[in-house]
């Protein structure tokens, strides 16, 4: 008799307040944390569905249709993306588009630059015919190797 009524004064009830604060607290939290807004968007017109179909309270039907809006918001949306993605592929075409030009206008401009030749440009004034340069006479090599004999000593 002893066991019986510790069993159902004491252990019972404490596992009665485990089990609620389990469903009640944890499972209700986990469920809590993967709800999206998507989710509760999508429950609100099962909550004005049933508000309509409880007679007391009067709807209107303004409700009604954002109610529906809300049903098909997911086709909406899919409407919506298609939309920002036909702008996006027709601004990446245009922007395809003007970076091959640019680009060959780039090989364009270097092909000319090339063609000019500007790293071998003649100085103002000098002759397009190399100069002769006359030979030099026995005396000049002389008096060369005579001034390089003495540098070096």
């Amino acid at each position: 008799m002893r066991d019986w009524w510790r069993k159902w004064s004491y252990e019972v009830p404490l596992a009665i307040g485990d089990a609620l604060w389990e469903v009640l607290v944890v499972q209700l939290a986990a469920a809590l944390d993967r709800l999206t807004l998507r989710q509760v968007i999508a429950f609100i017109p099962v909550v004005i569905l049933v508000l309509a179909y409880y007679h007391r309270i009067p709807i209107p039907p303004e409700l009604m249709l954002v109610g529906d809006l809300l049903a098909y918001i997911d086709v909406f949306s899919v409407l919506f993306l298609l939309g920002v993605l036909s702008r996006v592929t027709t601004i990446l075409f245009v922007v395809k588009q003007a970076s091959t030009r640019i680009a060959a206008l780039a090989d364009n401009v270097a092909m000319h630059v090339r063609r000019l030749g500007l790293r071998h440009r003649r100085e103002h004034g000098a002759s397009t015919r190399p100069r002769r340069k006359p030979d030099r006479s026995d005396d000049d090599r002389a008096f060369g190797e005579a001034w390089g004999q003495a540098a070096i000593a």
